[in-house]
């Protein structure tokens, strides 16, 4: 779909309320000082005391999950965060990469009084979700992966794939960052709606942005000494790529207290494409470990 056609796409999903302006639950937009920057955050359903935070996508912004929020907010005390160097959260001058995000996340909880909590992450999140939960693992009730993979085991077929297509990405950004908003767009999303929603919240993210991303290489990393104990549910797109699906399988297979399920006519991220049905699996295994 062209660029064209996405605007035309979102300002018809305007029209019919499908978009950010069609939340009904109010939304605070709240920051945490790191000093050089701020990380801005999205706090909904704060009079509840049950809290999931959910983590987006690369390149993408807290936008990624308007379709949970009034879903989820009726329940639970609902948190979105703009990563480093997503969204609003500009890094400027530091030299804070995505690694930093754990300690980012800790001090949002304790500005928000939560103790524990339910973590969704989707692609990009669920790697900063499993790498918050392995430096804090007292404060996880459950986690969820939406196109994850283990980042406690290096695997050489995984980085030299999303070698190829981060540079792949990163070229296409140095000649048009609406080309690259396109492509993303495109590979990420199996629905003409999915895709439309994600190139939106794309909109913040800039060339800059690449090397907070090299922070990844402190994140995934071979740990052997450490098993989880959290209760863990991977989810994949029915039409993800056939890697994504290996990947989610092996993972599934290193862990002990889990679940998976596969989210049909859905891409990788299924949570934009399916909404419905990811929200309803969701719930229904955060209910099982309140």
């Amino acid at each position: 779909m062209d660029s064209w056609r996405y605007s035309s796409k979102i300002n018809e999903m305007k029209n019919n309320n499908e978009l950010s302006s069609s939340i009904n639950s109010p939304v605070a937009n709240k920051t945490v000082d790191q000093g050089d920057y701020k990380i801005h955050y999205y706090v909904a359903g704060e009079e509840h005391d049950e809290v999931i935070v959910f983590l987006h996508p690369a390149f993408s912004d807290h936008r990624a999950f308007d379709s949970q929020i009034d879903f989820f907010s009726k329940n639970y005390k609902v948190i979105t965060i703009d990563l480093i160097g997503h969204g609003l959260s500009k890094a400027k001058k530091s030299k804070d990469q995505i690694d930093a995000s754990p300690v980012h996340i800790q001090n949002i909880l304790a500005q928000e009084q939560a103790d524990q909590v339910h973590l969704v992450g989707v692609s990009m999140g669920s790697l900063v979700a499993q790498y918050f939960a392995y430096q804090y693992p007292e404060r996880i009730k459950s986690l969820t992966a939406l196109g994850g993979y283990n980042i406690h085991t290096e695997n050489k077929e995984v980085t030299r794939a999303q070698g190829l297509s981060n540079l792949g990405l990163i070229v296409r950004a140095l000649f048009s960052m609406n080309s690259f908003r396109n492509k993303v767009a495109h590979i990420t999303c199996k629905s003409e709606k999915g895709q439309a929603l994600f190139y939106e919240t794309v909109s913040h993210y800039e060339r800059k942005s690449f090397l907070v991303m090299q922070g990844f290489r402190h994140i995934i990393k071979t740990r052997a000494d450490f098993t989880p104990t959290y209760p863990t549910l991977i989810l994949t797109g029915e039409h993800d790529i056939d890697l994504a699906h290996k990947m989610a399988k092996e993972w599934y297979a290193h862990l002990n207290n889990k679940e998976e399920d596969l989210l049909k006519d859905a891409g990788h991220c299924a949570n934009l494409d399916q909404s419905q049905a990811f929200n309803e699996r969701v719930q229904a295994f955060i209910q099982t470990h309140k």
